[in-house]
């Protein structure tokens, strides 16, 4: 009996270690759970402050329904870019980019799901938008439509086709301006090349277009999405450039795709599936419109008419099949853009 104390001390010592080893065990599980918790975004360009506010908001949501703080990093960039580094080994969770190809080209590379464009809604494409004419203050040069911009004197800033979506979409845009007027594709081709006479330098992508026409102060039009004006009054001040919508443009989508790659190796599947069908939620489609990303939503459509002007637009289907014949034909080396595009010729 004298040892009894002895053995209860003895007990109880075990007794706590079990108890610090299974307190730290599961803060250790806890710590593991809460780093799975994070989830990154592989995006376009001029998404970037969209995105800053949809994470937000996501962020608020997923912590209400499911008790857990999740943490979104954004990467952007031209989207080909992206999609290349992606493709190469950036670890992204989710993929939002704006053109089809970019994604398809993740798809054949196994990257994200073959029936990727089936997993959501219209397509997989959550919002659209279009492209048109950004000029200085006062448009000096009178721009008003496609035609203006082969003018004599006339320097339009745009974005390399190659790199970026938004260099693709004015390209196609500017094609289909002439088809829809009733011109050939022989007369669109002989116009396209006009165009990009007047084209003093490709920008990477939508921000560096940006800041070679406000920064660097070059030419007398950009041409990028509509969402750019936006975020232009925002950074650069309300007034420095005037918004021209042409008789026509092109119906740019903006298509999503969770990245099988990673979240099957982070156990983040359910995470990024979560973060994309949010996108098609009330509170994101008036978030993407006050950023001038058109929604799909009718309802919020309406409600920001002022934002988004009634104007004339034409599918990518309707004259180039799709987005990835398009790229065939126009984009690929040797396509119509090398032959119609020489390098600082006038």
């Amino acid at each position: 009996m004298p040892h009894q104390p002895f053995l209860i001390r003895r007990a109880t010592m075990t007794s706590l270690k079990l108890k610090t080893l299974l307190a730290t065990l599961a803060l250790a599980a806890s710590g593991a759970s809460m780093a799975q918790q994070s989830l990154l975004n592989v995006s376009y360009d001029v998404a970037r402050e969209f995105y800053k506010d949809y994470n937000a908001a996501f962020a608020a949501h997923y912590k209400k329904t499911t008790g857990q703080d999740v943490k979104i990093d954004q990467s952007h960039a031209g989207s080909s870019a992206q999609a290349r580094a992606v493709n190469d080994g950036l670890a992204a969770d989710v993929v939002t980019m704006n053109t089809t190809t970019d994604v398809q080209f993740l798809a054949d590379s196994g990257v994200v799901a073959k029936d990727w464009a089936k997993k959501f809604p219209h397509d997989a494409s959550p919002t659209t938008s279009t492209m048109l004419f950004l000029v200085r203050n006062g448009n000096p040069k009178g721009i008003k439509d496609w035609e203006d911009l082969i003018k004599p004197g006339v320097q339009v800033i745009v974005v390399n086709p190659k790199t970026g979506g938004n260099g693709r979409y004015a390209y196609l845009a500017a094609w289909g301006a002439i088809r829809e007027k009733g011109g050939t594709e022989a007369q669109a081709a002989e116009f396209v090349s006009k165009l990009y006479k007047n084209v003093p330098v490709l920008a990477k992508g939508g921000r560096d277009a940006t800041a070679t026409f406000l920064q660097r102060n070059q030419g007398d039009v950009l041409i990028t999405f509509e969402s750019e004006v936006v975020s232009i009054d925002r950074e650069f001040g309300a007034g420095k450039v005037d918004a021209i919508y042409p008789s026509v443009s092109i119906v740019a989508e903006n298509p999503v795709a969770v990245v099988e790659r990673t979240v099957a190796k982070k156990g983040t599947a359910q995470l990024a599936k979560a973060y994309l069908d949010y996108l098609y939620s009330d509170e994101a489609q008036e978030i993407a419109a006050k950023h001038a990303i058109r929604p799909r939503s009718e309802a919020v459509l309406k409600k920001y008419a002022a934002t988004f002007k009634p104007l004339k637009q034409f599918t990518v289907a309707k004259y180039f099949g799709s987005l990835t014949e398009a790229q065939k034909v126009h984009f690929n080396d040797g396509g119509q853009f090398d032959k119609l595009y020489t390098p600082g010729a006038k």
